[in-house]
């Protein structure tokens, strides 16, 4: 189990997140960004890589798609809310889009 974020560690990871476009959940310690590409094509070719590293991690995205977008909320349900791991798998989805 991964610990969650806590103190100058949480602060610093939250303001490379949201200058990289994640923003915070409303009630609830969880990050979201929406994703938008060309086409669908597009959009499910980067949801199965993400989701190739997200198994390799053991952390999955809760998620959905419509034709070329795809929302996408981060969180570690073992931790109760975020971890490294949740900064990690974002930095790897923005890398793939």
């Amino acid at each position: 189990m991964n610990d969650k974020l806590s103190g100058a560690a949480r602060t610093e990871a939250l303001d490379k997140l949201q200058a990289a476009g994640w923003s915070m959940v409303e009630g609830r310690d969880a990050i979201s960004k929406l994703f938008k590409f060309k086409d669908f094509t597009r959009a499910f070719g980067w949801m199965t890589q993400a989701a190739i590293a997200a198994e390799k991690m053991n952390h999955h995205p809760e998620w959905s798609n419509t034709y070329n977008r795809v929302e996408v909320t981060l969180t570690s349900h073992d931790a109760e809310g975020l971890t490294d791991r949740d900064v990690k798998l974002a930095g790897i989805m923005d890398g793939l889009a």
